[in-house]
């Protein structure tokens, strides 16, 4: 596909940029003076863990269906993850609510395992593995952006960053029970 060229580096830059704003998120919300940005993290948090997830969920449905990319076994193992993510952190910014963190927590840090054990199998192949059953072999590289970036690094960053929004959003709420 022409545009595959186009996106891949885009949302391989996007993954490890997010990690990042997530990281100094969390290293500048400790900063006395950064009320607005803690307002921020506890007003707005679950809204930017759903528009990394929803990303995340829109980027591996482009690279299925409309490149044409067959996932492997650990690929679907990750959407299993990251779709109903996405589609929980929706309903609840939809209903003014929120979700409850151990969801959260669950489904992203399971995901975030999965997406290390695939991307280590990409990294190292010639080792044993539970990826054997589907037509698409799970050490399959579709995309290397950069020279590390491939679809299983993306969807780590993404549920990575997913845990660090969370973990702001409960460092922001401990400062503020503290009066800090």
């Amino acid at each position: 596909m022409e545009s595959e060229q186009y996106v891949s580096p885009v949302l391989a830059a996007g993954s490890i940029g997010i990690v990042f704003a997530a990281l100094f998120a969390i290293l500048a919300a400790e900063h006395p003076a950064a009320t607005r940005l803690r307002a921020f993290l506890t007003g707005h948090g679950q809204k930017a863990m759903f528009a990394v997830a929803a990303t995340a969920m829109a980027g591996s449905l482009y690279y299925s269906e409309y490149v044409g990319f067959t996932p492997c076994d650990l690929c679907w193992y990750q959407r299993i993850a990251m779709y109903p993510l996405a589609i929980l952190l929706g309903v609840t910014i939809v209903s003014r609510g929120r979700l409850a963190p151990k969801y959260v927590v669950t489904l992203a840090g399971i995901g975030l395992l999965i997406s290390i054990y695939h991307y280590q199998l990409e990294l190292f192949p010639d080792q044993a593995q539970i990826c054997t059953g589907s037509a698409v072999s799970c050490t399959v590289r579709f995309v290397e952006e950069f020279g590390f970036v491939s679809i299983p690094f993306m969807a780590g960053a993404s549920f990575l960053t997913i845990l660090l929004l969370q973990t702001a959003d409960w460092r922001v709420r401990y400062l503020e029970a503290r009066g800090l």
